[in-house]
């Protein structure tokens, strides 16, 4: 029997998983878990390096003294965010994407390169913490001066793994993660040199991009090997779709999407705010919509000791009609989520929710709306007609949310309440394995 392990982080949480295959299937295994979140270090969001490396090496650990002869691990994150080196050494503080930081780098970028032609170059939608933003931040306030390279999350904690720490040692860009910069030119797959030397970005920071399945070295005598790195990209792989119909990962964010030959970078899809990412030999053309930050920030304000379950019923018998925008800027890291919503709802004519139970019902509603218009949308940029939307991710285990985005998107929904990011993980490395055989 042979053994693999994924670690998938996200930004609340991370777990190992240990996976083999067995009588035809893919089996799995937990063996360690633990909470993620950002830590506010001068006024700024972050991200604590030192814990999350901590952390990944004692899941490891605790997966060898389990499984003691393991293949090899990956490790897969949200996407957007990298670490500055210097080096070999990181550049402190290492910012999340939630952080404001970028407000004065994105109209200083759009003079150079206005967003019109960022869009047609490399099909990514606008997000205030697209990496290219983060970047260009970095120039501003000098954090570039002296950088030797920079590494996306999963990749640095990769690198740390297989015994990276000296200076010329940590050019390593794998695709699906790197696509999400804004920096990765569409049509080519690889970064757009032209938008590096417009932005004035250091060029030798962009080396050539690597793909799932690349050997990074050993760690305690496991491969350490590249998978999807950006977690939405392994969770497509790990959905068991018929067809080519839709998917929805439903996390912290909500991904809806479809895969496709190539990106669709037309004035329409810009409009529209859809994302053209790197998969496995296809593109993941995706809208990124506002998933359970919404709710898991309602419940620590309104009622951290309830139950999700009752959560949900409340919501349920709740008869709210308010809606909101769920992709508006105001929701991405509010200092209180329900005052947000009060005053998004106020400015659509509705009155105030009553009870905690309100909130729930209009978070829920206004997600399902989301999904409906995003499907009616893509069906019009791909001229086709889907009939089934999988999804996976915690949402996929709330009956409710389900039923509203049947009703919503008048689609199939399967509901697939499986760990798909690391099963897609998990199928990435095994299928390298098995490719190193030949």
């Amino acid at each position: 029997m042979k053994y693999y392990l994924a670690i998938d982080i996200g930004a609340s949480s991370g777990r190992h998983i240990v996976g083999w295959q067995e009588k035809g299937a893919l089996e799995t295994e937990e063996v360690y878990r633990f909470q993620n979140g950002v830590t506010e270090v001068d006024g700024h969001l972050t991200w604590d390096l030192d814990r999350l490396e901590r952390e990944v090496r004692e899941g490891v650990d605790a997966a060898l003294r389990r499984y003691p002869q393991i293949e090899s691990l990956s490790i897969d994150t949200w996407g957007v965010d990298y670490v500055l080196l210097k080096g070999g050494e990181p550049v402190l503080p290492c910012y999340a994407y939630r952080d404001s930081r970028t407000e004065a780098a994105i109209p200083k970028v759009h003079e150079r390169i206005p967003f019109e032609e960022l869009y047609a170059r490399t099909g990514i939608q606008f997000q205030t913490f697209n990496t290219i933003y983060q970047l260009y931040a970095d120039k501003l306030s000098g954090r570039l001066e002296g950088a030797t390279d920079y590494l996306m999350m999963p990749e640095y904690l990769m690198w740390r793994l297989a015994g990276g720490n000296q200076a010329g040692e940590a050019s390593l860009h794998e695709y699906t993660n790197a696509s999400t910069t804004g920096l990765v030119n569409a049509a080519t797959g690889r970064f757009d040199r032209e938008i590096i030397s417009r932005l004035g970005l250091p060029e030798k920071l962009f080396g050539e991009l690597s793909q799932p399945g690349t050997v990074l070295g050993e760690y305690k005598g496991t491969r350490v090997v590249l998978c999807p790195t950006h977690d939405t990209a392994s969770a497509v792989e790990g959905i068991p779709m018929v067809g080519n119909e839709l998917f929805l990962s439903s996390g912290t964010w909500s991904l809806l999407g479809a895969k496709l030959p190539k990106a669709i970078t037309t004035p329409e899809s810009r409009e529209a705010n859809f994302s053209n990412e790197g998969g496995v030999g296809y593109i993941r053309c995706l809208k990124n919509i506002m998933g359970m930050w919404m709710v898991n920030n309602l419940r620590g304000e309104l009622c951290p000791d309830e139950d999700f379950s009752a959560i949900v019923a409340g919501a349920e018998q709740s008869a709210y009609p308010g809606l909101v925008d769920v992709t508006a800027q105001r929701f991405m890291a509010p200092e209180d989520m329900a005052e947000a919503m009060r005053e998004a709802l106020s400015e659509g004519g509705f009155a105030q929710p009553q009870a905690p139970a309100d909130y729930f019902r209009c978070a829920y509603r206004s997600l399902a709306r989301c999904y409906g218009e995003s499907v009616r949308e893509l069906e019009q940029l791909t001229d086709r007609k889907y009939h089934a939307l999988y999804i996976v991710g915690g949402g996929a285990k709330n009956p409710y949310l389900n039923r509203l985005a049947k009703e919503e998107t008048g689609l199939e929904i399967v509901a697939l309440p499986i760990e798909a990011t690391a099963l897609g993980n998990l199928m990435c490395q095994i299928k390298a394995e098995e490719e190193r055989k030949c």
